[in-house]
């Protein structure tokens, strides 16, 4: 459905004025879980406290979008959702400022795309629902589930599931990246039904895992989901560090490990009430001599923050 029906037509309102929207979007630390169940793409999503800020400003005497370079996707974005809305006649300037690693499987796109979106119905005072939001940028890319509010289980690929798991419980997460780039796009244009076929049963367990802990609120739980997930993408994108970060994590007390299922960090799920997460960070440091760099955060629901 159209978000124009949410509103009355934007053309019967929009004269000469110009027309600012600002949100901030979360970064994720990969996935809690990914994989194929019937033969279906899904994630659980994995937002975080890191953000890019996107910054739309619309006036109806300009003429096309004007973002800066890098932008292109969300530049699209933006011109799909002014399509979307009746705003094709408006031009304006796109601004993203951004701290998410990029080309790391933290999200970076889809804050940028999702995040454009929401910005231009926040411009011009018109709701564009959550799903609605994802299937625009579906049509772009791939998209993370990180679009919804809470944390949710999305086909990234289709969008044919969606299924909220609600709020997370108090969890920390500290980001482990020990460099390398994955082009996600790229990523998932190859063919890996045959892997994801054999990794089946371990995903469907951890999703059941996962499930159960957010029902429950229990973080050793949500942990035991994420790392039988993190192992069995192990056969789809290796990751070299794996196995030490998984025992480190174990000889920590933290909850379990999360891997960027289509990207190249690490994360370890921590339970800020049985350790000392900053006092972490600095033994991972020690621990890992090739480490590039270590981010902390808090895992939060998704969706959009209106700024303005």
């Amino acid at each position: 459905m159209s978000a124009q029906s949410q509103s009355d037509s934007p053309s019967t309102r929009i004269s000469t004025a110009t027309y600012r929207g600002i949100v901030q979007m979360p970064a994720t630390c990969g996935e809690l879980a990914q994989g194929a169940l019937d033969g279906i793409h899904f994630h659980v999503s994995c937002p975080v406290d890191m953000y890019a800020t996107v910054e739309v400003e619309l006036d109806p005497k300009l003429e096309g979008i004007a973002a800066g370079a890098g932008h292109a996707k969300a530049r699209a974005a933006c011109e799909a959702a002014l399509a979307e809305i009746g705003g094709k006649h408006l031009g304006g300037k796109l601004t993203i400022r951004s701290s998410i690693p990029r080309a790391k499987g933290m999200g970076s796109s889809t804050a940028d795309i999702a995040g454009t979106i929401y910005a231009v119905g926040r411009a011009l005072g018109i709701t564009i629902p959550p799903r609605r939001v994802a299937e625009l940028a579906l049509e772009i890319e791939p998209t993370d589930g990180s679009v919804f509010p809470d944390v949710v289980v999305f086909d990234h690929r289709q969008g044919l599931i969606l299924e909220s798991l609600g709020p997370p419980p108090a969890l920390g997460i500290l980001c482990l990246d020990f460099g390398g780039e994955v082009d996600t796009v790229e990523f998932n244009r190859i063919d890996r039904s045959i892997a994801l076929r054999e990794t089946e049963p371990t995903t469907r367990r951890a999703l059941e895992y996962i499930r159960e802990g957010f029902a429950l609120q229990r973080p050793d739980l949500i942990g035991a989901g994420t790392t039988l997930s993190a192992q069995a993408n192990q056969c789809i994108l290796f990751k070299p560090a794996f196995d030490a970060v998984r025992r480190f994590a174990e000889e920590a007390g933290a909850a379990g490990v999360v891997a960027a299922h289509s990207g190249s960090v690490l994360g370890i799920l921590l339970d800020p009430g049985r350790c000392d997460v900053r006092q972490l960070q600095v033994s991972a440091r020690h621990a890992f001599p090739t480490l590039r760099a270590s981010y902390l955060h808090r895992i939060i629901g998704g969706g959009a923050r209106p700024l303005q």
